[in-house]
């Protein structure tokens, strides 16, 4: 149960933070990012890398990690890198962000695919969407959106992820290529953690603080 419930609690911490910062999310938003940066790069090295490469031929899952990179890469083109904390606000804007929504979308439907045979990696996703929730709830509330679509928006974006984890775990169809997929998936969480690892740092700067926070990802990821 907790595979389907921690990921909308995520989205809710991330709602409520977002909230308590009002106008600009808050400082401590930045620090979990890069703990969730490490922490999820760390659960996936630990956790999905070696099984994908135990179930696949070695080049055929570099060729399918390969591919779940490129593809978050093309979603980013259109989402500007929410995924990994970019939001930027144009409050002129009144015009939906379907291309945010739907990249958003895709990205948390397929993360929750390795849940299912990881339960560890319910974590680091939980880790990953609070500070993501929080960013894009803050963009929402700055922008000029109706709170029926702020509403729609944030709702259809917390069941993205259970529904990954519950298509994953009862369609049968989906079990024969659940490797392949995962592979894909693991790809998504290199580029992803590794961007928020390069970019923790403002201005290339050195930051114990983030150092420390970092480190503390991955050691937790370790001892799970």
């Amino acid at each position: 149960m907790n595979s389907y419930l921690l990921p909308i609690i995520a989205v809710i911490l991330g709602i409520v933070l977002a909230i308590i910062g009002k106008t600009k999310p808050a400082i401590n938003t930045k620090l979990l990012l890069s703990f969730s940066g490490a922490f999820l790069l760390a659960l996936t090295l630990f956790e999905l890398l070696p099984e994908v490469y135990h179930h696949l031929e070695s080049k055929q899952t570099g060729l399918f990690i390969m591919l779940g990179i490129l593809l978050q890469i093309v979603l980013e083109f259109f989402s500007k890198g929410a995924e990994h904390g970019h939001v930027h606000i144009h409050k002129n804007d009144s015009a939906f962000p379907w291309l945010l929504f739907i990249s958003l979308c895709i990205h948390s439907f397929l993360e929750g695919f390795p849940i299912h045979h990881h339960s560890d990696m319910v974590y680091g996703v939980l880790i990953h969407k609070i500070p993501i929730a929080a960013l894009i709830t803050t963009y929402l509330i700055q922008s000029h959106f109706s709170k029926t679509q702020l509403v729609i928006f944030l709702t259809i974006f917390t069941i993205m992820t259970p529904l990954g984890t519950f298509i994953s775990n009862h369609v049968t169809l989906i079990e024969g290529y659940i490797y392949f997929i995962n592979a894909i998936v693991i790809g998504i969480f290199f580029h992803i953690s590794t961007t928020i690892l390069f970019e923790s740092n403002e201005d290339h700067k050195f930051n114990l603080t983030k150092l420390i926070s970092i480190l503390a990802g991955v050691a937790i990821a370790y001892a799970l």
